[in-house]
């Protein structure tokens, strides 16, 4: 009888590039994330370039000896999907990969232990029982990196507070503090060799708060801010980025499908408790298909309206980038909001993909006059008004953050609103329901995907020639179309169903357009 072996070295380094960043910055990102997860209050870390170590200590629940022992198993935890931020189980192993030593020290009631971890070799990775040091004193779980080599940049202190406010923005934004009070009721404070982070709220001439709410519920479920900067932005700071729990996931402006005329002087921070949820495993971006990819679609609708909304006021453009669309996907984009919308009883995770008319989720403009000009269609107490009356209970509804229970933010200078007012354009409706695209993948098998709330068609397939040949690229479009939402309506053994029951709805809406063109 044989028995399964694994490349552990192979293993760590494919779970190291399911990350973007360097390497360093991951593994200091996962502990904090685990500290965070573990109830900290107070996070210590500290650097040596000497001997070289990391230290990071927290406060948090800690673990009993035998926790202590599974933690070295590869992807053994005792967490519950959607309930943290931490890479369940592997986020701390990659630090094997670049240290010659992994000292994790743990204290929780009576259990008080510590452990010695190395990777010995591409099979191996043998730990050690090792007395305590101290560094933990009441309960909470303290890890200690050794670097190969002393110029690793865990050893920065520069690097290190770069990392953390970049990965953990909302943590130190006052403005966002209280929609993580419930999640952090005792707040969190970072240490970096004895110094307390400080707090840095937006500094910018011009900032907008924002709070997004779901259904009819009167508190926010989520809150943040645009800020519009008059000379460029770096690059890595651009776009809206959108977090949960108090850890940024994404950020940038592909992820809204927005393209504001001035993106590189606009940035934002918008944070979600609720989306944690919906984050893959990784914890580094959102599941797209089943009821998780729903909630997350439904969030990011909500977010879409409310940053164009804002970008509205503000004179920008704020539509969506993929505009240029094939002559064979107009008449199939023209009957997706009939489908969807038959389709959404039977199917309810398609619910946030559905664009709703009166009562429900709304046509926003893409221009128009300063807060508190707005004519009687775009006015702030005739969007308050809308109640979702027709809607499924998933779909959004956005309340600007001039509601008293929106979090306190900067006002607006008042020349700058009067010069919104005096350069307001003709209004246009902005679409937020699902879009069709195309793009060339030749090794995709795949006749489309979905992304976000776009369905990309693979115009290099086979069978999309051949409709093109035969001038059946409607029908080709629509089936695409189908297959590509299938995974995030129904289980996969219910899909053939949901495919047929899509082709059945499609076919009724021609017939019933073609029925209204006959008088």
């Amino acid at each position: 009888m044989g028995e399964t072996r694994v490349d552990l070295l192979h293993l760590l380094e494919d779970l190291r590039d399911a990350y973007p960043g360097p390497t360093e910055a991951t593994i200091l990102t996962e502990i904090v994330a685990n500290s965070l997860d573990s109830g900290a209050t107070t996070i210590a870390i500290s650097t040596d370039s000497v001997a070289p170590a990391l230290t990071i200590v927290d406060d948090g629940a800690g673990m009993r000896r035998r926790d202590l022992a599974r933690y070295h198993d590869v992807a053994a935890s005792t967490k519950e999907r959607g309930a943290g931020i931490g890479f369940a189980g592997v986020g701390i192993k990659i630090a094997l990969l670049i240290c010659a030593e992994v000292v994790t020290e743990t204290r929780r009631g009576k259990h008080h232990v510590a452990s010695s971890w190395r990777l010995a070799s591409r099979n191996r990775a043998p730990w050690r029982w090792v007395p305590p040091e101290g560094r933990v004193a009441v309960r909470g779980t303290a890890v200690r990196l050794v670097p190969e080599t002393a110029l690793s940049p865990l050893v920065d202190p520069g690097f290190v507070d770069g990392v953390l406010r970049r990965a953990f923005q909302p943590l130190f934004d006052p403005a966002l503090i209280p929609i993580l009070r419930e999640q952090y009721p005792r707040g969190v404070a970072v240490v970096l060799n004895g110094r307390a982070l400080d707090l840095q709220g937006a500094e910018a001439p011009e900032v907008a708060p924002l709070a997004i709410r779901i259904g009819r519920r009167r508190k926010p479920a989520g809150a943040g801010y645009l800020v519009r900067m008059a000379e460029t932005l770096p690059e890595e700071i651009r776009g809206v980025a959108v977090s949960t729990f108090g850890k940024v996931i994404r950020r940038g402006w592909d992820w809204l499908a927005l393209a504001p005329a001035a993106a590189d002087r606009v940035a934002g921070l918008i944070e979600v408790p609720a989306l944690a949820e919906s984050l893959t495993l990784n914890k580094a971006d959102f599941i797209r298909a089943g009821a998780r990819g729903a909630i997350y679609l439904a969030y990011r609708k909500a977010i879409q309206e409310a940053v164009a909304h804002q970008l509205t006021l503000w004179g920008d453009s704020g539509e969506p980038a993929d505009r240029a669309r094939r002559r064979a996907a107009r008449p199939v984009e023209r009957d997706l909001e009939t489908v969807l919308a038959d389709l959404a009883d039977e199917f309810p995770l398609l619910a946030p993909l559905v664009e709703q008319r009166a009562g429900g989720q709304r046509h926003l403009l893409s221009a128009g006059p300063a807060p508190g000009t707005l004519g009687r269609a775009g006015s702030l107490p005739a969007m308050r008004e809308v109640a979702a009356t027709d809607a499924p209970s998933v779909t959004p509804e956005i309340e600007l953050a001039a509601d008293e229970a929106a979090p306190e933010m900067p006002a607006q200078p008042a020349a700058a609103l009067s010069h919104f007012a005096d350069n307001a354009r003709a209004r246009r409706p902005v679409r937020y329901g699902l879009s069709i695209g195309f793009e060339a993948r030749p090794d995709d098998p795949e006749l489309g995907r979905l992304v976000e709330s776009t369905v990309w068609v693979n115009e290099a397939h086979p069978a999309y020639r051949r409709a093109v040949a035969s001038r059946s690229e409607g029908y080709h479009t629509a089936l695409a179309v189908a297959l590509a939402l299938a995974p995030l309506a129904v289980d996969p053994a219910k899909e053939h169903a949901f495919i047929t029951a899509f082709l059945s709805s499609w076919g009724a809406a021609i017939e019933r357009r073609r029925g209204r063109k006959r008088p």
